[in-house]
């Protein structure tokens, strides 16, 4: 969910930055996760970002997403996961945050845990490499500057290109040449 669907490190940023008097944008992040380039005495600062009742609830979407989303539905079953249990606190605002932009997808669909690996699907579609590691599908890697110098996944860089992937839309940017046919 976060940075796939939402766009949780914008939002991170923003605050740092508001609360900071810096200027640390994505590019800065190429590599490397916000903890990286934030001095260790503020990480406390990052976390209580995260655990502000407030953090999950506005979170911009990923442009795309809700209408990708959508479609996929009519060709595949789709689940929500997200490894919530990092941030118990985030339960609440990321159920209304999924029920307020994605009405379509039914409560039974979302699943918070921990592990990705209990997850039993085809495909996973993640920001974080580690959340592959016990998963049986396959992994697809979707791009955040902190991944972006990460190989040996199959990559999407946006929604159009999980349309692309999974729909063969042309309106893709990653020029995917596998077809899959489910």
């Amino acid at each position: 969910m976060d940075e796939v669907m939402a766009d949780t490190l914008s939002e991170h940023i923003a605050r740092y930055n508001r609360d900071h008097g810096e200027q640390i944008t994505k590019e800065d992040l190429t590599g490397k996760w916000l903890w990286d380039v934030v001095a260790v005495d503020r990480h406390h600062v990052l976390q209580q970002y995260l655990s502000s009742e407030d953090f999950f609830a506005d979170l911009p979407i990923m442009e795309d997403a809700q209408r990708v989303i959508q479609a996929l539905q009519a060709r595949y079953e789709v689940f929500i996961a997200s490894a919530a249990m990092e941030v118990p606190s985030s339960f609440a605002a990321k159920f209304r945050w999924l029920e307020r932009h994605f009405p379509f997808l039914p409560p039974s669909h979302i699943v918070f845990c921990g592990d990705k690996g209990i997850i039993d699907a085809d495909y996973l579609i993640d920001d974080n490499p580690r959340q592959f590691r016990r998963f049986k599908g396959e992994g697809i890697l979707f791009t955040s500057p902190h991944n972006k110098l990460i190989k040996g996944y199959r990559r999407v860089n946006n929604w159009l290109d999980v349309e692309e992937l999974f729909l063969g839309s042309a309106v893709g940017s990653a020029g995917l040449q596998e077809k899959l046919i489910p």
